[in-house]
């Protein structure tokens, strides 16, 4: 990144906060978390990748206003393994900043593409993931995808050795109190030759009490599958969730024919995120299946914000699960 988009990006990020600040529904919002009670939905939490460029201009005043909004914990991602640090901040200032504004992280998205690759023999620690996450005090080390260095050629081999990796990983993780978690997208969702699908591999082949998923609700849905289904079939291995919603003109399913085929470049064409709320996901009546999904922890995620103001879309998704997703 240039010196002169660093500085732009900065300067945006603290307008942005500026102008949230000034709104007085803030103040409303952030008397509130000490009394939300144990719902997840409740105390829901912001997957940090939502606001990704503002974390890199300004990290502190970015978790203070996420703190301000109402949100009560805090996935991270883009663990910087050089410096050990996150966007810039050491471990200890990242855990002092989140104690000085009342956020927890219970959940990491971690690196570990080759680690789940039977191609590669280089592997990411999980060792010293499993330190970091102790370190913040987190109890899920999630693998935020499967090797993305061919995904259009992945097969269900691929995905029981991806399965096997987990359960190892989930091992090394249960000394220290903590479980390794694996997050979805849509190419999971593809059908092989025997009609079986990568996520329902990942699923029947790991161990319950080792590897916990995270369901990304969204690429669940824009893979043309409902979330529901996979609660009812597989219940209790949902313990984390993304909550993202979908534009309502870009509802066609992504997986299939020749989609299954196409760069990733040309199947993001059709993909389009919207606030909480706003969109064509069912979440009123999928939240009523919490219990049954196995949920303890849901986190709003917006990939792409096209509004100028991120720190507004992330409260308006906040405002609508605190009204409608809390009973």
């Amino acid at each position: 990144m240039h010196t002169s988009r660093r500085a732009f990006i900065k300067q945006a990020g603290l307008g942005a906060v500026g102008a949230l600040l000034s709104n007085s529904l803030l103040s409303a919002c952030s008397g509130s978390k000490s009394i939300k009670g144990d719902n997840p939905l409740a105390n829901i939490g912001l997957q940090l990748f939502t606001l990704r460029d503002l974390l890199f201009s300004d990290a502190k005043t970015t978790l203070e206003t996420i703190s301000k909004i109402g949100y009560s914990h805090i996935e991270t991602f883009g663990l910087d393994l050089n410096s050990n640090s996150f966007w810039g901040l050491e471990l200890l200032d990242l855990k002092k900043i989140m104690d000085d504004n009342n956020l927890k992280t219970y959940s990491g998205h971690y690196d570990m593409s080759k680690y789940l690759s039977k191609n590669h023999s280089d592997k990411e620690s999980i060792e010293k993931y499993v330190e970091v996450a102790a370190t913040l005090g987190q109890k899920y080390i999630i693998a935020p995808t499967n090797p993305m260095f061919d995904l259009n050629a992945l097969t269900s081999d691929d995905y029981k050795y991806a399965a096997e990796q987990l359960n190892k990983a989930g091992e090394v993780a249960k000394k220290a109190g903590i479980k390794v978690g694996y997050h979805n997208h849509f190419w999971e969702l593809r059908q092989f030759g025997n009609t079986t699908r990568g996520l329902d591999i990942l699923l029947a082949f790991t161990e319950k009490d080792l590897v916990a998923f995270e369901l990304d609700i969204f690429w669940l849905e824009k893979a043309g599958f409902s979330a529901l289904t996979y609660f009812e079939k597989y219940p209790g291995r949902f313990e984390l969730w993304h909550v993202k919603d979908m534009d309502r003109n870009f509802t066609k399913p992504i997986v299939g024919g020749d989609y299954d085929d196409m760069p990733l470049d040309s199947i993001f064409k059709e993909v389009r995120y919207t606030e909480v709320g706003t969109g064509t996901i069912d979440y009123l009546n999928i939240t009523q299946e919490k219990t049954k999904a196995g949920l303890q922890y849901a986190f709003v995620e917006q990939d792409d914000i096209y509004v100028a103001n991120k720190f507004e879309s992330v409260k308006k998704s906040y405002d609508y699960v605190q009204k409608f997703l809390t009973k």
